[in-house]
Order: structure tokens, then C-alpha cells, then sequence
């Protein structure tokens, strides 16, 4: 390997590490400019069975992406029980909180997998097929949000709220060349991981299925953490607003999407989806911590996982 690459391998984490502080800076400005005791009486406003119905529609939400990767494999012939497909998924969920958005907790499901003997380039085929039915899935809902998105100025990245400055955090000077290439790859490597589920359509079916399963989930939590703070918007505006933070959130530019995802999604639900700023920038951290609260029940598995526990049960 050149001394380039290694460079460049190394220059990337830097990055990501740059871009998650510049994000969670720029998230911290928002927050002080917004004043606490307006975001704590929106937290206020949701009652705790709101929350746990919330938090329990993010665990579904979580064991439909579960579903979703073990269908698939199964569907390819790996003999892999559903107790492990949970355990892998859980665990990488779980380690996405301190890796690239772009990466997740991929990496984590595939040594897992390995570890666990299971075959490693169906595992690793499927994970692309996982990721790229999540995508697909998702870009199904884009059309929903675009006519507020097009009406209104969440392009210009302007105003007053200082969000408008989160191009500082996204270091995309020089690269678009290098993204193409990434890109172009990316789709030969996906045309050859497809040719597997092709073969059993029934098993892709029903990774889609179970990926519409999350989406439903997480508009759903939205929906009604919005609708317990008093902002009422359309379900379907709802679907097309996180769908565009979700792919925005997709960007290598932090690790998990810390403060970037927050600070897209207030942009968005602020200034598209009309909801006060003292709401958007509460959801934002509610979601946040659901999403981290459903993650740890990972750390039970990573043990286990690196341990390497032998396979009871093939069925």
C-alpha cells in the first residue's frame, strides 16, 4: 500500500471527527440561542406513556432491521438461527454509536458473522443488499416531502438560526471526483450482490417489506412526538421530511450523524414542515436519545460475539 493511501486512510477518520464537532458545535450555538426552559416545557408537554410507546416503536423499529438482514440471508442459504441475527444486529446498532454513518455497524455485523462461522461472502453480500434495500425503501417516501421541500428555502441553508453556516462542517472541496468513482464502484459491487436475491425475489420481497415496517415506525414516533408537543402536520409531510434527513444523515462527513442529523432535522421540520423552533430542536434531541436508548441492549452481545459462541441451533 502507497504512502498516498495510507495518508488518505488516515485522513479520513480526522474528517469525520472534524465534521461531528463542527456539527455538535453548531448544534450547541442553536441550543443556546433557543433558551432551555423553552425546550423543557416542550419536553414537558409529552406525557411518559407517549415516551414509552415512543421508545417501544423504536425497538420494532430495531427488530425490523433485524428481520429484514435475516431474511435475506436465509433466503441466500445461510443457516443462520434468528437469535443470532439479533445478537450481530444488536451488537452492531450498538457500535454505529462511535463509527462513520456511512460505515454503522456494518463492520460489526460481518465479524460477527465470521466469528460465528457463518459464510463471509454471502454475509458480506447481504449487508450491501441490506443497506441498499434501506436506501430504496426510504427514497420511496422522498416524493412525499418534496413539494414543501421545493416551495420552501431548506436548500439555501440561510437565515437566522446559524444553521446555514453547517457547510463549514461538510468537507466536500475536491472529492466529487473521488465520489464518482466511489460511486460507480459502488454499483458494480451491487449488481454482482444482487445476483443472489434475484435468484429468490421472495426473500428480497420481504426484506422490503420489513424495511417499510421500520420506516412506519419511525414516522409514527415523529408524528406523535409532534403531536404530544401540540405541533399537528401531515403524517405523509412527516415521511418525506425524515426520509430527506435520513439520506442527508447518510453523508460520511460524522460519526453516527451526530449533530448533523440534528441540526437537518430542525432545519427541515422548522422551516418546511412549520413547527416552532423550540419543537424542532426537542424532537431533535428525542429522537436522538431513543435511538441511543434502543441501541444498548447491543452491549449485551458484543461479549458473546467476540467470544465467539458456538452455534446450538441451525434451524
Amino acid at each position: 500500500m502507497s504512502e498516498n493511501n495510507l495518508s488518505r486512510q488516515g485522513r479520513v477518520p480526522v474528517l469525520r471527527l472534524i465534521g461531528t464537532f463542527g456539527a455538535v458545535v453548531l448544534l450547541a450555538y442553536l441550543l443556546s440561542k433557543q433558551g432551555w426552559p423553552e425546550i423543557l416545557a416542550a419536553v414537558g408537554q409529552i406525557s411518559w406513556q407517549l415516551f414509552l410507546f415512543a421508545f417501544l416503536l423504536t425497538m420494532l423499529s430495531r427488530m425490523a432491521v433485524v428481520s429484514r438482514w435475516h431474511v435475506l440471508l436465509r433466503s441466500a442459504g445461510v443457516s443462520i438461527s434468528y437469535k443470532h441475527s439479533t445478537s450481530i444486529t444488536f451488537a452492531g446498532l450498538f457500535a454505529s454509536n462511535f463509527l462513520p454513518t456511512t460505515i454503522g455497524g456494518d463492520v460489526v455485523r460481518l465479524a460477527g458473522a465470521i466469528r460465528l462461522k457463518y459464510d463471509s461472502a454471502i454475509c458480506l453480500a447481504s449487508l450491501v443488499v441490506d443497506r441498499l434495500v434501506g436506501m430504496v425503501s426510504m427514497a420511496m417516501a422522498v416524493p412525499f416531502g418534496l413539494p414543501s421541500l421545493l416551495a420552501g428555502p431548506a436548500l439555501k441553508f440561510g437565515g437566522h438560526t446559524g444553521i446555514g453556516t453547517i457547510s463549514m462542517a461538510v468537507p466536500l472541496s475536491g472529492k466529487l471526483k473521488t465520489w464518482w468513482d466511489k460511486g460507480v464502484q459502488m454499483v458494480h459491487r451491487l449488481i454482482d450482490a444482487l445476483a443472489i436475491w434475484l435468484k429468490h425475489p421472495a426473500g428480497l420481497l420481504a426484506a422490503v417489506g420489513f424495511s417499510w415496517v421500520r420506516m412506519l415506525c419511525e414516522f409514527t414516533i415523529v408524528w406523535i412526538l409532534l403531536g404530544g408537543m401540540g405541533q399537528h402536520i401531515s403524517f405523509w409531510l412527516v415521511a418525506g421530511l425524515w426520509s430527506f434527513t435520513y439520506f442527508v444523515t447518510l453523508l460520511p462527513i460524522s460519526i453516527n450523524g451526530y449533530g448533523v442529523q440534528e441540526l437537518i432535522l430542525i432545519f427541515l421540520f422548522t422551516h418546511n414542515g412549520g413547527v416552532s423552533q423550540a419543537i424542532g430542536v426537542t424532537l431533535a434531541l428525542l429522537m436522538r436519545a431513543l435511538q441511543l436508548l434502543a441501541s444498548l441492549p447491543g452491549a449485551l452481545f458484543v461479549p458473546g460475539i467476540i467470544a465467539g459462541e458456538g452455534r446450538k441451533d441451525r434451524h
